[in-house]
């Protein structure tokens, strides 16, 4: 048995050394009883400069620990995605948020069952003539999207020799949401103020259906009929074009899970 070379060495307390060293020695018992057990103890150095350099060890932040825990839990192909929604006033942008689409995918919308196909359009387009060139352009995008959206375009799809008063309220009746393009044309366009009246009649509250878009028209120009819809202001094209493709699949999407509960 090797002497423990320490001053003081036996003064120490076992309830201070003792736990350090991993062995559970309730008080009075001293080092000389642990010696007296057949436990072998060598020291190189005092324990008073060993005891106070690990007080002064530096000790692991809790911000630190985290991280690693964090690292270690999470695997590389794991991602997270934020949604952001507004909840400001109705008539508020929504050019700057993203719609967070739920669980269910393309697929479900598109299966046979799907009460997608109760109505002969998913989106009816209200325009004035003079927008022609960029609703085609939208058109192009819905339709060539993954869901192949069934898009109304009077001047593509009315029937020929048919009433325009028939054929406006056959393509609202008929179709899932009605996408406004607001613009100056828009405003001073009759027509597309009956089309807007119109889809306001089929749902009133809106439930995701109206979609209002604006583009170059100031906030104060938007129709009083639709300051309880939130719109989305145009200013990049194509960003807008995203964000109305996901306000119809978040619609759709619904509609699906609304009836998938009903039958159960």
């Amino acid at each position: 048995m090797h002497p423990l070379p320490c001053s003081g060495a036996g003064l120490l307390h076992s309830r201070i050394l003792l736990p350090l060293m991993g062995m559970r020695v309730s008080p009075p018992h001293s080092l000389s009883a642990l010696l007296g057990a057949g436990v072998y103890l060598q020291w190189r150095e005092p324990v008073t400069g060993w005891f106070r350099r690990l007080l002064q060890k530096p000790k692991p932040s809790s911000v630190e620990s985290l991280k690693s825990s964090h690292s270690a839990s999470s695997s590389p192909s794991s991602s997270s995605s934020s949604a952001k929604s507004s909840s400001s006033s109705p008539g508020t942008s929504l050019a700057t948020s993203s719609i967070s689409l739920s669980p269910v995918s393309a697929l479900d919308i598109s299966a046979s069952d799907s009460p997608r196909w109760d109505k002969s359009y998913d989106v009816c387009i209200c325009h004035s003539e003079q927008d022609m060139e960029l609703v085609e352009e939208l058109v192009s995008y819905l339709e060539g999207q993954p869901e192949s959206f069934r898009c109304f375009l009077q001047l593509r799809d009315a029937v020929a020799g048919s009433a325009v008063v028939t054929e406006l309220c056959d393509a609202v009746q008929n179709s899932h949401c009605w996408v406004m393009l607001i613009t100056p044309g828009f405003l001073q366009d009759p027509w597309c103020r009956y089309q807007m009246h119109q889809a306001l009649a089929e749902a009133p509250m809106a439930n995701g259906r109206t979609i209002p878009v604006l583009k170059d028209v100031d906030r104060k120009d938007y129709p009083r009929e639709l300051r309880n819809i939130y719109y989305i202001y145009m200013a990049l094209k194509e960003k807008s074009f995203r964000q109305i493709r996901d306000t119809v699949m978040r619609y759709l999407q619904e509609l699906c899970r609304s009836s998938t509960k009903r039958m159960e």
